[in-house]
């Protein structure tokens, strides 16, 4: 093994510089540091797709009913994959995803309880969290997992199922759900 040391190394005018070759490993040493100057590709990542959406207008949740949350306003979908007309969040590629949700709903009967849940591909059995009524004061609830998505076609929606008929409230922070890929997954 060689080693050559310069300051500086310069392609040919209009070219690029590559530095190995496929298959090859190049190594960073412990206490060395890149800087960036220009544009990077490759490097570090981003947390894409991202989006975050919420309930622009109150959604009546009829009692003892799987209902799909109406997030119908988009705040910001940074790949476009968030559907507000079916509420669905499809990342379109596999990889490792933080979603949340938070729906602030109306009082209901005192110790009834809300199943609040993040649902994968329409099936019932993703994640949930259930809260019960202690009193009948409005409630803020909210959830968030790290969920994996198999491949292009996956998608994750929020339903809530309530014993007692209720009412989610709208404004961006009250009722809102979101999400983005994890860098590296």
């Amino acid at each position: 093994m060689a080693t050559l040391f310069v300051d500086k190394i310069d392609p040919q005018s209009g070219t690029s510089l590559e530095i190995g070759s496929s298959g090859d490993t190049i190594t960073i040493p412990s206490g060395a540091t890149i800087t960036n100057n220009g544009t990077q590709t490759g490097f570090g990542g981003e947390n894409t797709p991202n989006f975050r959406a919420y309930v622009s207008s109150s959604q009546s949740i009829s009692a003892n009913t799987l209902t799909t949350i109406d997030f119908d306003t988009e705040a910001w979908d940074v790949g476009s994959k968030f559907d507000t007309s079916n509420n669905r969040f499809t990342p379109g590629e596999a990889g490792y995803f933080f979603l949340y949700a938070n729906v602030f709903v109306s009082a209901f009967a005192d110790q009834n309880s809300c199943n609040l849940l993040i649902v994968k591909n329409g099936s019932t059995d993703t994640v949930y969290y259930r809260y019960r009524a202690s009193g009948t004061a409005n409630a803020s609830i909210n959830i968030s997992n790290v969920v994996y998505s198999s491949n292009a076609t996956d998608y994750f929606e929020v339903k809530i199922n309530t014993q007692d008929a209720c009412n989610i409230l709208d404004r961006t922070d009250y009722s809102y759900f979101g999400g983005y890929k994890l860098i590296g997954s």
